[in-house]
């Protein structure tokens, strides 16, 4: 497997990144067939995890932990937080230095290490000044637990005024942007991934596979239904256009995919892995087959007649449901465009 800087760390990283969101009761919850994905995982090259303190509360990060026992040093390890851990006590959530400094120390604990290499915000805040987070993230790495801070679903003027404020208040920087991205949702290509670039930054994508859409699950002849998934409804109810043009488009991806002698998951990973602002791609596999069938794409390179026709399906910069963009920037959503 080939390895990527990432950013202007000068730390590389695989272009497969394993996302362990699934590991733990929101998914797969026998903690030993979870940490054998993992050892997988490690074993095909992959030196890169990402999870979060609220991934089936916690579990997720301690599966982790159990698995990289004895492997540590060959793991770049990022988690995230942000969101909220006690639906009963409001200060348990968010960027403040209040929660950033306690809850650190949680994921360590989980994690079982005593750093964590990338510690990400999970989502910006509205309310809180980015300052504040930056302040205690700083302090966190010239205390020797955290080695890198990156940021995750910020819009690009986002992005830019974290950059600014860290040059401003000589504080460390976000080295890394986390959005979503895949040939289905194409937003960041207008923004997110330009501004990026540019501040140098590593991009950690997720949901390559279009949070399913693009696996082969769903089709048009298909018994199943994306309406039977326990994710958001606004992504999957079938009643909107949109949900439904993602069937049409589907057809469209298999059949391009079928003609290069690629699966629908290996063209839809190679897509964003192709992409030279993309560094790592976060596949989130549930199963041992389901992580199999992601690791081909690591070796996949599209001719550029390939990408031309993926760009008359889907074109360049569109998101086909604006719901998959999942920014935090509430500000940049249609509604709040007019009413803001």
């Amino acid at each position: 497997m080939e390895y990527r800087l990432l950013g202007r760390t000068g730390v590389k990283v695989s272009p497969l990144c394993l996302g362990a969101m699934m590991f733990g009761p929101w998914g797969n919850n026998d903690h030993a067939d979870a940490i054998r994905i993992i050892h997988r995982a490690l074993d095909a090259g992959i030196n890169f995890i990402d999870t979060a303190d609220v991934y089936s509360g916690g579990t997720s990060e301690e599966i982790v932990g159990k698995a990289i026992e004895g492997r540590r040093d060959d793991v770049f390890l990022a988690t995230k937080f942000f969101m909220p851990m006690n639906p009963d006590d409001p200060n348990q959530s968010g960027g403040s230095r209040r929660w950033i400094i306690r809850e650190v120390e949680n994921s360590l604990r989980r994690l079982n290490t005593e750093y964590i290499d990338l510690y990400q915000v999970h989502r910006p805040s509205p309310d809180t000044d980015v300052e504040e987070t930056l302040g205690a993230l700083t302090d966190l790495v010239r205390q020797g637990k955290v080695r890198y801070i990156g940021s995750s679903s910020y819009s690009g003027s986002q992005i830019v005024e974290a950059q600014w404020a860290a040059r401003e208040r000589n504080l460390e920087r976000f080295v890394t942007e986390q959005p979503p991205y895949s040939i289905l949702a194409r937003g960041i290509e207008e923004d997110v991934l330009p501004t990026v670039q540019r501040h140098g930054m590593g991009t950690l994508s997720y949901s390559p596979l279009a949070g399913g859409w693009l696996s082969g699950r769903w089709r048009k002849d298909s018994v199943s239904s994306p309406t039977s998934s326990a994710r958001p409804s606004a992504r999957f109810d079938m009643t909107r256009f949109a949900n439904q043009r993602k069937l049409d488009l589907v057809e469209d991806l298999a059949q391009l995919a079928e003609e290069s002698g690629l699966s629908l998951i290996e063209l839809a990973i190679a897509f964003v892995i192709n992409h030279p602002g993309i560094t790592s791609a976060i596949v989130g596999p549930r199963t041992m087959a389901q992580l199999e069938s992601y690791l081909p794409a690591a070796s996949v390179a599209l001719t550029a007649d390939v990408l031309d026709r993926i760009d008359e399906i889907v074109e360049p910069g569109v998101t086909v449901n604006p719901d998959d963009n999942s920014y935090g920037a509430h500000e940049l959503t249609p509604r709040a465009r007019r009413r803001r």
